[in-house]
């Protein structure tokens, strides 16, 4: 009985810390969360759960407990004699419904399909990136315990803790966003949370040329390589849509394939039905237990996959991964963070130099020219737009150096007076040397596709 009703408990969100109610009643209940409205919203908080019959709302689903607190809250208001008008009423009631049901005042935030980054630094300031731009909110948190209460609710519906001795904590919500937490003493001046927004509906090939991310030519190439079994390599910078991409290009594989999909936090949103997804686990307390993402990439290796999708690489997996690639998993995908595809090829050297192996760096290049098939580039611009700002073939070695060529590319031509990027999409006018292979697997591409032809953006 004690566990159900924990975890009703945990479900509800402890008591959110706040000011002590001052005598009256509270001032501008409707308008930003002053003072006042966190001392009422505390108090009504206190006084329902102490009213709560855990036990009996523990089997109502979300509508129906939603539907309960409403009365509770609107009973409380009339006992506790505030005089609200309907307005401010409705305010507190959903405001305490975010608190015990959501995740508090950023619940609204969750909500609006246009935020695609929520950042709280402390719990005095939220900012919210909006298009691209990032905008300051006036939504606030009572304090840093309040903040801290959040954070805790999120990670710890994941088996995930934040605390003084693990301060630092990935996680994701339900709808599979993003989610880092630092807290004190790391963070200096309060506990910071950033989420990485995902749509609820993935996004598609279509919507990236109607928001002319790319080019209707090269969301067909990338299709294309995806179809025929070729390993591409997703390169770009923080929140240039890398993730987004790898989502689209996963789109194209055929549902017949078994797919292992390895990430340190879940966020892989594939369509297909025969998908199996693996995640890493931090270390526990004492500092044992830790999953690394290149002792997955092994496992995987084991569970009969087709393709492997690995989240982003970033350390001694990449060694892992390339060879994966070479022996018999092509199609594979993966992302790193670097600013162009040749500096992509320098960190995945890099990294195949963080798994301990002698492996000497010409042997290396030749693992990387082997095993990476296409290097896509995306961008995030000065107006906050992403863009894929080039497609690269890797076609081989010459002499100690991976040699590339470029199929697609964006090349801006100016600053409109407004801020907006201007400039345009185009085919090099090369044929790259695996349009052979495409054909062969059945893939239908006419080398039109390839002719220069400009798509102003």
């Amino acid at each position: 009985m004690k566990d159900m009703t924990m975890t009703l408990r945990e479900r509800l969100g402890a008591a959110v810390p706040g000011f002590v109610p001052a005598d009256g009643a509270p001032e501008d209940l409707a308008g930003a969360p002053t003072q006042a409205y966190q001392a009422t919203k505390f108090r009504i908080h206190q006084l329902l759960l102490g009213r709560l019959d855990l036990e009996a709302m523990d089997g109502l689903g979300a509508d129906a407990l939603r539907d309960e607190l409403r009365q509770m809250v609107e009973r409380l208001l009339f006992e506790e004699n505030l005089v609200l008008n309907a307005a401010e009423r409705r305010a507190l009631v959903r405001d305490i419904q975010y608190e015990m049901l959501g995740f508090g005042p950023i619940e609204p935030l969750l909500a609006d399909p246009t935020v695609s980054d929520i950042l709280v630094n402390t719990h005095a300031q939220v900012y919210v990136e909006r298009r691209g731009r990032l905008e300051l909110t006036d939504v606030r948190f009572a304090d840093d315990d309040h903040l801290l209460k959040i954070i805790d609710k999120i990670v710890s519906r994941i088996g995930r803790r934040v605390d003084e001795a693990s301060p630092m904590v990935d996680a994701r919500l339900p709808d599979g966003s993003r989610v880092n937490a630092i807290i004190p003493p790391l963070a200096i001046d309060g506990p910071i949370l950033s989420i990485r927004r995902f749509a609820a509906v993935p996004l598609k090939a279509e919507n990236l040329i109607e928001f002319k991310s790319m080019s209707a030519e090269m969301a067909r190439f990338l299709a294309a390589l995806s179809q025929a079994r070729a390993n591409i390599l997703i390169s770009g910078g923080t929140g240039s849509g890398k993730t987004t991409l790898l989502n689209i290009l996963s789109g194209a594989i055929p549902h017949s394939e078994r797919i292992v999909t390895i990430e340190d936090a879940a966020e892989l949103q594939l369509q297909q039905p025969h998908v199996v997804r693996l995640e890493t686990r931090p270390p526990n307390i004492e500092g044992r237990g830790e999953v690394a993402q290149r002792a997955l990439v092994r496992n995987a290796l084991r569970m009969r996959p087709d393709r492997i999708i690995l989240g982003e690489t970033r350390g001694a997996e990449a060694l892992d991964m390339l060879q994966a690639m070479n022996t018999g998993h092509e199609g594979s995908m993966t992302t790193v963070h670097a600013n162009t595809p040749r500096d992509a090829l320098a960190r995945l050297e890099s990294m195949i130099a963080m798994a301990g192996v002698d492996l000497p760096a010409k042997a290396a290049r030749a693992q990387i020219a082997s095993a990476i098939g296409v290097i896509v580039q995306a961008n995030r611009l000065s107006d906050g737009t992403r863009k894929l700002t080039s497609i690269q073939e890797v076609t081989g070695m010459e002499g100690d150096t991976v040699t590339l060529q470029e199929i697609f590319s964006f090349k801006q031509t100016g600053v409109a007076s407004n801020g907006a990027v201007q400039g345009y999409f185009s085919a090099t006018g090369v044929r790259p040397r695996c349009w052979d292979r495409l054909c062969a697997r059945g893939v239908d591409l006419p080398q039109t596709l390839f002719t220069p032809m400009r798509v102003e953006v």
